[in-house]
């Protein structure tokens, strides 16, 4: 019995690194901070409530076999290598920014994948799927919505949604630029147009999740209370589709509390408070970016939040900050997982070729960072 839940902790950890140690940070930090009547005033439960609300409408647009269908009528009209690479490499870039990074690599790569071997393309998989998720992580930075760390920095700096949007135009648009010269420079050849069956459950769904998206929004824009909205849709799920609400990602809504409670502890730490401090005053795109490829984008967000008001560069520096390594962004490791999965022998060269596309990209970025600092 004791082996069988060693085994299944053991298990769990190597699952969920980043809560572990999320939860580790917490524990450890109330060993110098003391438990207060304050602490669960810590947790942004508004961020929280919103991550849940989108999660679940996500999911449910995901189960309904939306982007899919959107993606295979898409595909209809390709009649090139070249062409079908671009649509596969831009589905995840363009839906990402408002389903979110994971959400699109979760529906995009297996749905590509099995479009490449369909059209006997299949020495095209390493290729796509590194540009696919160095999509879905760059096309996630334009909105609030488009990864969890965006929509926590964009509760937490109080920025008008246009304005956030517009801080990250530039970047998402010289992103779109180097991913679609990476596909043209790619040899070309005709191909029949590719016919992918994709479920769909039809209008009446759509329509149902596509008004807890509207909820989501109404929330996003502080029209209604997080909170409320949140308890409208867990309720609504609770009661059709009791599944979907327990395969949320609940891990990381777990990560973000752990965060917070370890935030909060170690604020009270003068010394830690005054070096992290110190060390972000006019860096913090640079120590954002250093900071993500050590602990992922979302954790670095959490941690540095707590030390700087500088939101601008926080925003553009955990979002250029989810390139580089492959932990850098966690929804990377989604596309990982399903090369293993479908080519485990092109697992070393996936690492090859998504560590240089990703430090190739994140270079430009930060020298585009730098000149427009410059200009500015």
């Amino acid at each position: 019995m004791i082996r069988i839940i060693t085994k299944k902790c053991v298990s769990f950890m190597q699952k969920e690194v980043v809560l572990c140690v999320a939860v580790l940070c917490a524990a450890i930090s109330f060993f110098f901070s003391p438990p207060r009547k304050e602490v669960l005033s810590y947790i942004d439960w508004n961020t929280l409530a919103l991550l849940f609300a989108l999660m679940a409408v996500m999911k449910g647009f995901q189960q309904a076999g939306l982007f899919g269908y959107l993606g295979s009528r898409l595909l209809k009209r390709t009649k090139s290598t070249k062409t079908m690479l671009l649509v596969l490499v831009f589905l995840p870039f363009v839906f990402s920014m408002v389903i979110t990074n994971d959400v699109s690599l979760i529906t995009f790569v297996p749905f590509s994948l099995i479009v490449l071997r369909m059209a006997d393309m299949e020495r095209y998989a390493v290729l796509l799927v590194v540009l696919q998720t160095a999509a879905a992580n760059l096309g996630s930075m334009l909105t609030p919505m488009g990864n969890p760390q965006n929509l926590y920095l964009y509760a937490q700096s109080e920025m008008n949604f246009f304005a956030f949007c517009g801080l990250m135009l530039p970047y998402v648009a010289i992103s779109g630029i180097c991913l679609a010269a990476l596909v043209f420079f790619r040899k070309s050849s005709g191909i029949k147009p590719v016919n992918v069956s994709v479920p769909f459950r039809g209008i009446r769904s759509i329509a149902v999740y596509a008004a807890g998206f509207v909820l989501c929004l109404l929330a996003l824009f502080d029209l209604i209370p997080p909170l409320a909205a949140a308890g409208v849709i867990a309720a609504f799920f609770f009661i059709t589709d009791r599944k979907l609400l327990a395969s949320l990602d609940y891990a990381l809504l777990g990560t973000f509390i752990a965060f917070f409670l370890f935030i909060g502890n170690i604020a009270g730490i003068e010394s830690f408070t005054s070096f992290l401090s110190t060390a972000l005053h006019g860096y913090v795109v640079p120590v954002s970016v250093l900071a993500s490829q050590i602990i992922s984008n979302v954790p670095a967000a959490l941690l540095l939040s707590g030390f700087t008001t500088q939101w601008s560069g926080l925003i553009v520096g955990c979002n250029l900050g989810g390139l580089g390594t492959l932990i850098a962004s966690m929804a990377s490791l989604i596309s990982y997982k399903a090369i293993s999965k479908e080519h485990p022998g092109e697992r070393k060269r996936y690492f090859f070729w998504f560590t240089l596309c990703n430090i190739g990209l994140l270079l430009v970025l930060l020298l585009f960072y730098f000149l427009w600092g410059t200009i500015s």
